[in-house]
């Protein structure tokens, strides 16, 4: 495992811990009871009055550094759901990615899927999505075991929550259970950052039928996208791109005008 995945695995522990002590679970289940009805993440990506892109909103990441400390969090994602984004990622993390709940409540008012971006590891995480008014969460394969996957997805459903469960490689694909709605390709090696589309392109056939494929990281153009829907992928999670530029609404308008035939 990449030394930074298992510095920010070591780092979320703590960090939920300090949560668990802030706010207590009991709390927290009564808040999560109080949010309204989840949008179906998988519907919103097949529905072909949209682009299948999850316009995503970050500030920074370790990858890349700083990437826009001015965008207003409200302004981007309604622009992003206007342009026909078929959901948004927020990233909740503070200490890697610049995010927090802020963030996400600010882009709760828009009427498409919300996905809460995160390094999830503790079922109070889980609930705590559901209690932001998320309607899917994010699991990544690296940080996980099989078991973990399996038991985390099992209390996301329960909650109504869609799972997007994040691999890279087929052995990875051993993490996948049946409550896995969303199967994500992360273009981008974790462990080295490479970026290679081939890969995900070729490992696409191996994904579960049942899951929704998307694909996910180092998408530069549209070219890149068709070529990643033609291998098979339904769904596409951008961010970079956009969040790269002063205006990322304005950006992701141009990207889907530049999908059009």
């Amino acid at each position: 495992m990449n030394n930074i995945l298992e510095t920010i695995a070591e780092h979320k522990k703590r960090e939920v811990a300090g949560r668990k002590r802030a706010l207590p679970l009991a709390r927290l289940e009564a808040i999560a009871l109080e949010q309204q009805a989840v949008l179906p993440l998988d519907a919103f990506i097949r529905d072909k009055r949209k682009t299948g892109i999850i316009a995503e909103f970050k500030r920074r990441s370790p990858v890349k550094g700083l990437l826009n400390d001015t965008a207003a969090v409200a302004e981007v994602t309604a622009g992003y759901a206007q342009h026909g984004a078929s959901a948004l990622s927020v990233l909740t993390d503070q200490d890697f990615f610049g995010g927090g709940s802020y963030d996400f409540s600010q882009a709760r008012s828009n009427d498409i899927p919300l996905l809460r971006k995160d390094f999830i590891i503790d079922e109070y995480q889980v609930i705590e999505a559901r209690a932001m008014g998320a309607d899917a969460i994010l699991l990544i394969a690296a940080i996980l075991t099989p078991r973990q996957v399996q038991r985390l997805s099992q209390l996301a459903v329960s909650l109504q929550l869609q799972v997007v469960l994040e691999v890279h490689s087929r052995d990875e694909l051993e993490h996948y259970c049946p409550e896995v709605t969303v199967i994500g390709v992360n273009n981008r090696d974790l462990r080295t950052f490479t970026v290679d589309l081939e890969h995900a392109a070729n490992l696409c056939s191996y994904l579960p039928e049942a899951a929704v494929k998307i694909s996910e990281s180092g998408i530069r153009s549209a070219s890149d996208l068709k070529v990643l829907r033609q291998a098979g992928y339904e769904g596409f999670l951008i961010g970079s791109l956009f969040m790269k530029e002063a205006a990322p609404a304005a950006a992701f308008a141009r990207f889907v005008q530049s999908l059009e035939p």
